[in-house]
């Protein structure tokens, strides 16, 4: 008999085990993402958090099988699972990755409009969508899209017989998070869903996200360089550092009870939204090289806390406390600082107030 653990684990749509992905470079093998290992849990959003470069896209990427020629997945495995079915998706080939792409797993790309054919008009787009998986007669496939279409709160008959070029950038957003919603999938990755949007703009997808999760019960994993974001839509949030996960819990966890100096380091460069304005405190340095790392842990070079074991010995993701895991030697330290911090001076992250 399994226990109650191993219940819960076998219940997650995705499974991600020690996940390493390369790209082949001029200068060498580019290590992109480095032993990556979570699970994403039924109904919930999982945010992923860090600077550019640091590995967040190539594991989206990684996760539909959509890199570039250039890039391998070295090892490591991803496991979905649906309906009490267990896939290998690094085992997927042909007609079933497709299927898995759209039918199960959905992505949402950064750019909206480089995402549409600028010569087809919405409605084609949709159609295609829909006739390369599902069998549906024309009027049926209208009618799928007209649906979700006002689901994301867009006038359908208008915009189903627009182009792309017709839209404005909160419009193609909110049409391409309809189209990842066209054959039900379980799993919606979105990778900087509002970038370049106005603020009012944000807040709209924002709110539709969490309304569209909440009616429809899809597991939501997003990519972010807004905290603020990620504050306010994320469940669990997971910060990654040179390709890694160094540090993954629940979300008031992350930005209020942080024990990693980088994640530390992350929300102290952000703007306060409540009590006494602060100065911003930026992390001195810039991310490592991805195909010279160096020794030890990655973050040692810019991390204040760093000692002689930290520039020799790379630290492992480590349970800390109830669903909160940490890769770094010197957590309590950092927990303290964050602590007295926070206490001290009344510094609130943006997100908070939302």
């Amino acid at each position: 008999m399994k226990d109650e653990n191993a219940t819960i684990w076998d219940t997650n749509p995705l499974s991600v085990r020690n996940l390493w992905v390369e790209y082949l470079g001029e200068r060498g093998m580019v290590k992109a993402v480095r032993g990556v290992t979570f699970d994403l849990r039924p109904r919930e959003s999982l945010a992923f958090i860090g600077e550019s470069g640091c590995g967040k896209t190539t594991l989206g990427l990684a996760l539909i099988r959509l890199l570039v020629k250039t890039a391998r997945i070295s090892q490591g495995e991803i496991l979905y699972r649906r309906s009490g079915r267990e896939t290998a998706v690094l085992k997927l080939k042909g007609r079933e990755m497709r299927h898995f792409r759209w039918c199960e797993c959905a992505m949402v790309f950064q750019s909206a409009l480089n995402a549409f054919n600028p010569v087809l008009r919405i409605r084609d787009q949709m159609y295609d969508t829909i006739r390369a998986h599902w069998r549906m007669s024309q009027s049926e496939m209208r009618e799928r899209a007209l649906s979700l279409l006002r689901h994301v709160q867009l006038d359908p008959e208008r915009v189903i017989d627009s182009y792309p070029h017709e839209l404005s950038g909160g419009m193609r957003q909110r049409v391409l998070l309809a189209m990842s919603l066209l054959l039900d999938p379980q799993i919606i990755i979105l990778d900087e869903p509002t970038t370049a949007l106005d603020i009012l703009t944000q807040r709209t997808i924002l709110e539709l996200l969490k309304s569209l999760k909440a009616e429809m019960g899809f597991s939501l994993m997003f990519i972010s360089h807004d905290l603020s974001i990620a504050a306010e839509l994320a469940d669990r949030v997971a910060t990654m550092y040179a390709g890694a996960i160094v540090e993954l819990g629940l979300v008031y966890d992350i930005f209020y009870r942080p024990a990693h100096p980088y994640t530390l380091g992350l929300i102290r460069a952000v703007p306060t939204v409540t009590g006494d304005f602060q100065d911003l405190i930026s992390i001195p340095g810039s991310p490592p090289d991805l195909i010279d790392l160096p020794t030890g842990c990655k973050f040692h070079i810019r991390c204040p806390y760093a000692t002689d074991r930290c520039r020799q010995e790379e630290p492992t993701l480590e349970p800390y406390g109830p669903d909160h895991s940490v890769a770094c030697f010197h957590v309590d330290q950092v927990r303290r600082d964050a602590d007295a911090i926070w206490e001290g001076t009344g510094h609130v992250a943006a997100g908070e107030a939302a």
